[in-house]
């Protein structure tokens, strides 16, 4: 039996690399790229992004894989969100008081942290759910990797849309985890997270089919 196939989507922002790396280490089929039809096709879609919403969201539009995003979470198809690759799932984005509208798969808007240091940065436990597919079997004091001054925070309305939230905190409470449906996504970097960005990358390629 082949390995499930996995595209890394290159929309202009991103460890594209880093993230390459680490998804292979799972044993799947791996391609960084900017082609639709194989975004498309692919058994599991990685959306990375690094920097700021809004150059994020352009990238995406000018490439025009919104609606291929869409579709496969419509689909049952399973698509990863890392970082702003998470963030841009959401309704919206306002960062220094500029909305941006996002791709509306998940309910709300990214905002900045309140926190006495911003960015936060370093490794910072998670408060794991106990039906989170993505995080299974990883304890309490798994520590994974952030570097981030913005995030989803509005809880309630994730729950009214029946997501799975694994929380983290940083003096306030954000969504670290987000699981709904074939769509999953995390504000951290798995692939700058060692072991534990492992287990989860390889959680995530079990529910390829």
């Amino acid at each position: 039996m082949s390995a499930p196939s996995v595209v890394i989507l290159d929309y202009g922002s991103g460890n594209l690399r880093s993230a390459e790396r680490a998804v292979a280490r799972t044993g799947v089929d791996v391609t960084v790229t900017s082609d639709l039809e194989a975004a498309a096709a692919a058994d599991g879609l990685v959306v990375p992004g690094v920097g700021a919403y809004a150059a994020c969201m352009a990238g995406i539009e000018a490439l025009g894989a919104g609606p291929v995003i869409a579709e496969r979470v419509a689909a049952g198809k399973p698509v990863l969100g890392i970082c702003v690759g998470m963030q841009v799932l959401f309704d919206s984005g306002v960062e220094h008081g500029v909305e941006t509208k996002g791709l509306g798969l998940l309910p709300g808007s990214v905002t900045r942290l309140t926190a006495e240091r911003i960015p936060h940065m370093g490794w910072n436990t998670v408060s794991v759910p106990a039906g989170s597919r993505l995080l299974a079997g990883l304890g309490e004091e798994t520590r994974f990797y952030f570097v981030h001054s913005y995030a989803a925070q509005d809880f309630d309305l994730l729950a009214k849309a029946g997501a799975e939230v694994t929380s983290a905190s940083h003096d306030l409470p954000f969504a670290a985890v987000v699981e709904l449906g074939a769509l999953s996504a995390a504000q951290f970097h798995p692939e700058k997270s060692a072991d534990a960005g492992f287990a989860l990358l390889s959680n995530w390629v079990a529910t390829l089919g």
